[in-house]
């Protein structure tokens, strides 16, 4: 049986890929760790975004950040220290994976990590307004 859904609309030509990006970012719920997104904008039109996540406890060797396809995807993974023994354990050692899809055009610059804090810095440049006359053949 096949799915019917928004982007199979007939005027919506080359959109299937977004249905599947969305599909794969909304199975990512989990709200740990938490972040912010922030937004700025150039007198040229430029739009720069800061994604801050609290990433308190990890090292930088226990982060990884992966842009690929129009997705960034931010993973943290702590290593268990076998030999250390803890009375009362309320901060885990929990390993993460966070996905934020990106439109064409979106480039991320770099990221920081300081104070328990990895900013990631995006920027979309102004998008050039593109008009083109096409020639209509004759057959």
């Amino acid at each position: 049986m096949s799915r019917v859904s928004l982007f199979s609309a007939p005027f919506l030509l080359g959109f299937d890929a977004y249905e599947e990006r969305i599909d794969r970012l909304s199975r990512a719920t989990d709200g740990y760790p938490p972040y912010n997104i922030e937004r700025t904008v150039d007198a040229d039109g430029a739009e720069h975004f800061l994604i801050s996540i609290a990433v308190a406890g990890f090292a930088l060797a226990d982060l990884d950040v992966l842009w690929e396809d129009n997705q960034l995807v931010v993973r943290g993974k702590q290593k268990d220290e076998a030999d250390r023994q803890f009375l009362h354990r309320g901060i885990a050692a929990r390993q993460f994976q966070r996905s934020f899809l990106l439109a064409d055009g979106v480039e991320v610059k770099d990221a920081l990590l300081e104070h328990g804090m990895l900013v990631i810095s995006v920027l979309r440049p102004k998008a050039q307004k593109l008009a083109r006359h096409i020639d209509i053949r004759s057959a």
